[in-house]
């Protein structure tokens, strides 16, 4: 079984790209090039004993599942200086925070699903964090947004050992990497959206995880 695991998470790697920066945008100043990608309807539960799809297969996920109403919990994820900083204690505590969850910013769906919290949330980032959290390395993540000129998220990493992940149930152990959700947390930690995309390759629905958002900021 793991040796499947391991078989279907190197495919799994190989298919989304995972082999190096893609973005569109950077040195040449064009604008990021949307495609007209999937958008997954519903969600799929955290934690172990559930699974999600990539191209029909499934993937378990891992961990101690998280559900709306519950606290984001206390671990440490990875800062660009290599610093390492509680997920409940970023710069935008005590805001609402939209928590972007992906496997790794060198794949096309990564790619568009970062550049549309950053680009498409209509002033929302004035109000509330922007954050991406994804298993690459911090320099990855730091060369990412300086190619993207995405300067409005928050960039945190997972590499170190899946933490967040685990925490929250939204690890995949056999490609070790996170699994494709986006998470909006109040300004007292508590997880009001989550949305996983029952299939890897599809995107979340950043629309809806944007209203919600705004919904907070205006109750608040």
């Amino acid at each position: 079984m793991r040796t499947r695991y391991w078989f279907m998470g190197t495919a799994l790697c190989v298919s989304l790209g995972f082999v190096g920066c893609q973005t569109t945008a950077g040195s040449s100043g064009q604008a990021f090039s949307y495609k007209n990608m999937p958008v997954a309807d519903g969600s799929v539960t955290a934690g172990e004993g559930n699974k999600v799809l990539f191209k029909g297969d499934s993937l378990p996920l891992s961990g101690n599942g998280v559900k709306i109403g519950n606290t984001l919990r206390d671990v440490k994820v990875a800062q660009n200086d290599l610093t390492l900083v509680n997920i409940a204690e970023t710069k935008g505590a005590g805001k609402v925070r939209i928590i972007n969850i992906v496997p790794s910013l060198d794949t096309p769906v990564c790619e568009q699903q970062t550049h549309y919290l950053s680009e498409k949330n209509k002033g929302l980032d004035k109000m509330v964090e922007l954050i991406t959290v994804s298993v690459d390395t911090p320099f990855a993540q730091k060369r990412f947004a300086q190619e993207a000129k995405i300067a409005n998220v928050t960039f945190l990493s997972d590499y170190r050992g899946g933490d967040f992940g685990k925490s929250h149930g939204l690890f995949l152990e056999g490609p070790h990497v996170l699994t494709r959700a986006v998470m909006v947390v109040d300004k007292m930690n508590i997880i009001r959206h989550l949305q996983i995309t029952p299939e890897l390759a599809q995107l979340p629905d950043m629309e809806e995880a944007f209203q919600i958002a705004r919904r907070l900021v205006t109750e608040s």
